[in-house]
């Protein structure tokens, strides 16, 4: 397992990151992604640190906050040090009935970071992340809540989910003109079947040198090697809850090629997906959940998978977006400087 510096920072995670999206699910869409109790958890958490995984992510809104309280029981439980792990959770979506209890204010901010600490039983948060782009509040007020929970000592860092390339650019702006604590990294889709964030997304995360976090690398288990063009796989996960959205043809023509690389290096089609993602130089950290330890250690021996050329050639020619404007004026007019 090796390690990664996150943004523009000294904090290391590793490739891969555990995602606990799968904890406590007991109802609506939450009992449908997972329902793992304290022992499976228990034991999710013990087979990736054992793996030499030391980052871990959650979200005070995964099953009502219960992945957040199964998270933190599990750290007590197996004895793990606190300097061990990288503890990151996320917020904005709503944890209450009232107009107040959501979103990336100042009030929800301060408040639900106080109450993320006290279900993980932690005095900090590794990465405090805001999980999506809340319209209604100036990024400014969102950006100095965050740092006085930096100046405060109850976060160690900052980053931002799901948000545009201009959201976070006018973010970034702003913590520089303003001296705030930076953004670090960006939570974001990325996989062989959904490339979008290669048109504006990644150029300005290499500009702005911030770590990618990638989360559902499996396209929510349609690259899991499960799902074929005649309809294998139509009981899956996806049949009760079909997300992220996917180009079916797009789709299913790289599963066909993850196959075929699969089986002649004798490794399952998922462990392919997230070869791809670990070999592409913006990514930090791919975020990987699982229901049983079986997948987990599957997903991770994607890390002793190597993609030559011929393979990343193979799965580029039947993946790669289709020009727009105006990156392909862009790529003209910029060939003089090549």
């Amino acid at each position: 397992m090796r390690m990664r510096q996150l943004g523009q920072s000294g904090l290391f995670v590793s490739e891969f990151c555990l995602g606990t999206m799968t904890f406590g699910g007991a109802e609506g869409i939450w009992s449908q992604i997972g329902q793992l109790r304290q022992d499976e958890a228990d034991a999710l958490i013990k087979t990736a640190i054992e793996a030499g995984i030391n980052f871990i992510d959650t979200a005070n809104i995964y099953a009502g906050g219960d992945s957040e309280r199964i998270l933190g029981q599990s750290l007590k439980n197996l004895g793990i040090s606190r300097d061990e792990v990288v503890i990151a959770t996320k917020v904005l979506g709503p944890m209450g009935a009232g107009p107040n209890a959501r979103g990336a204010s100042r009030g929800h901010i301060l408040s639900q970071c106080k109450a993320s600490l006290l279900r993980l039983g932690l005095d900090h948060i590794d990465l405090y992340q805001i999980h999506g782009f809340d319209p209604a509040t100036p990024i400014v007020e969102t950006l100095e809540a965050l740092d006085t929970l930096v100046r405060q000592g109850h976060v160690r860092y900052i980053g931002l989910s799901n948000w545009a390339a201009w959201q976070v650019m006018k973010a970034v702006g702003i913590t520089q003109a303003r001296q705030l604590a930076p953004i670090l990294s960006l939570q974001a889709y990325y996989t062989l079947a959904g490339r979008d964030l290669e048109r504006e997304i990644l150029p300005m995360l290499r500009s702005e040198k911030i770590g990618l976090m990638v989360w559902s690398p499996l396209a929510g288990g349609f690259l899991s090697g499960k799902y074929d063009r005649d309809g294998k796989g139509v009981d899956g996960r996806r049949a009760r809850f079909d997300f992220p959205p996917v180009d079916r043809d797009r789709g299913f023509a790289a599963i066909e090629a993850m196959r075929a690389i699969a089986e002649a290096k004798g490794v399952s089609v998922a462990q392919i997906a997230l070869a791809w993602l670990l070999s592409q130089d913006v990514v930090t950290s791919v975020i990987i959940g699982a229901k049983r330890v079986e997948q987990l250690r599957d997903n991770i021996s994607a890390t002793q998978v190597t993609l030559d050329q011929a393979d990343l050639a193979a799965l580029d020619a039947v993946t790669k977006l289709p020009a727009e404007y105006p990156g392909w004026m862009l790529e003209r007019q910029g060939a003089y400087r090549a």
